[in-house]
C-alpha cells in the first residue's frame, strides 16, 4: 500500500476505536454518544488536527447513506404488535405534525430574526423531521410505556420523507407551483415509497424463508441489502426511499426468518458504525470560528420548537386519538433532534442558498444544546408527568434453529412412497441417545409426536440430533426405510449383519 492509504486507514482506525470507547464513557457520564462523536470530528478538523474539510455536497450523499441503514435498523427492531396501534398517530405527526412545525418556527423566524420567508421555512423544515438514531439509542434507555416508544420510534421513521421533499424544494430556485401541486407530490413519495417498500419487505420474507442459504451470515447481509435494495427502488420511481425502507425494515424484522437474532445484531453493529461515521463527517464540516455567532439565533429557534412548535404539532395530530395531557407533554418534550437536521441543513447549504451557512451553523449549535437538555431531563420530565412504566422482566430471545451453535443439526426426512417407514411407530425407530423426533409435518398441520404415534406416507419429519450422533441416526433411519421395524436384526444398515 501507499504511505497516504496506511496512514489514512491508520487515522480511520484510531478515531474508529476512539468513537466506540466513548460510548461506555458516554454512557457512564450520562451525555449522548452523538455529542461526543461530533466532538471527535471537530478536534479532528480544522481547529484541531488541521484537516481541511468543507464538500457539503459529499456529506449530503454519505449522510444520507449512514441514514438508511440508522433507519433500516430502526425497522427491523420495530415490533408491529407495538407499532400498529400508533401507527396512525405516527402518520399524523409525520405529515399535519410536520407541516405545524414548520409554519410554527418559520413565522417565529421571521419575526423575531427578520429572515425572508424562504429562508425562514427552510429553518422550519430542517428543524421539523426528529432523529430516528437520536431517538432510538436514548428512548430504549427509558422505563416508558410502549405506546409512547412506539410512537416516537415510528415518527421518527416516517417523518424523513415528507421533511427531505419540502426542504429540497425550498432549496431549489424554481417556478412556484400551487398548493394541490405540493399536496399531489407528496403524496405519491408517501404512496409509493410505503407500496415499494412492502413489496421489498414480502418479497424478502418469502425469498430468505426459502433460500437455505450455506452460511448464517449470509442472512444478515441478505436482510440488509433488501432494505437498501427498497430505498434505492423508491428513489428510482421519485417516491420515497426512507419510507420505503422503514417499511421494508419493519417487514422483515417482524418475519419469522431463519436466524433473525444474527440478522439484528448484524444490523445493529452497521447501525452504531453508521452513527459515528456520520456524526464525525458533520463534526470534520463544522467551523468552529463561526459557531459563536450562531449561539443566539439557535437559542431563540430551539426555544420556539421546543415551547411553541413542537406542543402545537402534536396536539393538532393527537386529536382524533386518546392520548392524554401528560402523554402529548411527553411527546413534545421528547422530539429529539440529532443528525437528521444537520445532514438536511447541508441540502441548502449544498444548492448555494443565501444565508445557508449561517442556516447550517444554527443548527449545528442547536442540535447540540437542545440535545444536552432534553435528554438529561427526559427521564425526570417522564417521572414528572407519570408516564413511566413498571418494571418488566427480562424478556427471552427466541432464535430461529441457532442448531449450529448447540452442536446439533436438523435433520428433515419425508416418508416416500414404499417405504416401510410406513406404519412405524416412534418408539420403533429406536433411535441413538441424543437425537429425538420434534414434529411431524401431516396434512398442513404440526404434530408433537409421542411415542405411540404411527408414520403415514407423505408425513414429513424433523429430528433433532446431536452432532455425535447425526450420522449413526441418519444410518438407522434409512436401515428403517428398507427393513421397517425389523431393522435391527439386519444390522445397522438393513442389509444384513455384515454390511
Amino acid at each position: 500500500m501507499t504511505p497516504g492509504l496506511d496512514l489514512a486507514l491508520l487515522l480511520g482506525a484510531a478515531v474508529l476505536l476512539v468513537a466506540v470507547g466513548a460510548v461506555r464513557l458516554s454512557t457512564r457520564l450520562g451525555v449522548p454518544s452523538l455529542l461526543a462523536y461530533l466532538a471527535l470530528g471537530v478536534a479532528i478538523g480544522e481547529a484541531g488536527l488541521g484537516i481541511r474539510f468543507d464538500d457539503a455536497e459529499l456529506t449530503r450523499t454519505l449522510g444520507f447513506c449512514a441514514l438508511i441503514v440508522i433507519i433500516a435498523e430502526g425497522g427491523l427492531t420495530a415490533r408491529w404488535s407495538t407499532l400498529r396501534p400508533v401507527l396512525g398517530l405516527a402518520a399524523l405527526l409525520s405529515t399535519v405534525g410536520v407541516v405545524v412545525s414548520i409554519l410554527v418556527v418559520g413565522l417565529v423566524v421571521h419575526l423575531l430574526l427578520g429572515l425572508d420567508w424562504r429562508l425562514a421555512l427552510l429553518y422550519g423544515a430542517v428543524l421539523s423531521s426528529t432523529d430516528a438514531a437520536a431517538v432510538f439509542a436514548t428512548l430504549r434507555r427509558l422505563r416508558l410505556p410502549p405506546r409512547l416508544v412506539a410512537t416516537l420510534e415510528a415518527e421518527s421513521g416516517m417523518n424523513d420523507a415528507p421533511v427531505v421533499l419540502l426542504v429540497v424544494l425550498l432549496s431549489r430556485e424554481g417556478v412556484a407551483h400551487p398548493w394541490w401541486y405540493e399536496i399531489s407530490l407528496v403524496s405519491y413519495e408517501l404512496g409509493v415509497g410505503a407500496a415499494v417498500g412492502a413489496a421489498a419487505g414480502v418479497g424478502g420474507r418469502w425469498a430468505l424463508r426459502r433460500a437455505a442459504l450455506p452460511s448464517a451470515g449470509l442472512y444478515p447481509i441478505a436482510a440488509v441489502g433488501l432494505t437498501v435494495f427498497a430505498y434505492a427502488a423508491g428513489a428510482v420511481l421519485h417516491a420515497s426511499g426512507f419510507l420505503a425502507v422503514y417499511v421494508a425494515g419493519v417487514i422483515l424484522g417482524n418475519a419469522r426468518l431463519p436466524h433473525r437474532q444474527a440478522i439484528l445484531g448484524f444490523a445493529d453493529g452497521l447501525a452504531w458504525l453508521a452513527q459515528i461515521g456520520l456524526f464525525v463527517l458533520l463534526g470534520l464540516l463544522v467551523s468552529p470560528g463561526r459557531l459563536g455567532s450562531a449561539v443566539l439565533p439557535a437559542v431563540v429557534v430551539g426555544l420556539a420548537l421546543v415551547l411553541l412548535a413542537r406542543p402545537l404539532s402534536v396536539a393538532a395530530s393527537a386529536l382524533p386519538f386518546r392520548f392524554g395531557l401528560r402523554e402529548q407533554a411527553f411527546l413534545s418534550w421528547a422530539g429529539l433532534r440529532g443528525a437528521v437536521p444537520i445532514v438536511l441543513a447541508t441540502i441548502p447549504l449544498s444548492e448555494r442558498v443565501p444565508g445557508a451557512d449561517r442556516l447550517f451553523d444554527a443548527v449545528f449549535v442547536l442540535v447540540v444544546i437542545f440535545t444536552l437538555l432534553q435528554t438529561g431531563t427526559l427521564g425526570p420530565v417522564a417521572r414528572r408527568l407519570r408516564v413511566t412504566a413498571p418494571a418488566e422482566a427480562t424478556e427471552i430471545r427466541v432464535e430461529t434453529a441457532p442448531l449450529e451453535r448447540m452442536g446439533a443439526d436438523l435433520l428433515q426426512l419425508e416418508v416416500p412412497p414404499g417405504s416401510r417407514l410406513a406404519g412405524v411407530h416412534v418408539d420403533e425407530l429406536r433411535l441413538p441417545l441424543g437425537a429425538s423426533v420434534t414434529l411431524v409435518l401431516r396434512d398442513g398441520a404440526g404434530v408433537v409426536p409421542g411415542p405411540d404415534f404411527r408414520l403415514k406416507t407423505g408425513d414429513s419429519m424433523l429430528i433433532v440430533a446431536t452432532a455425535g450422533v447425526r450420522d449413526e441416526a441418519e444410518r438407522r433411519l434409512r436401515a428403517v426405510s428398507r427393513r421397517g421395524r425389523l431393522a435391527r436384526w439386519f444390522g445397522e444398515y438393513g442389509r444384513g449383519r455384515d454390511a
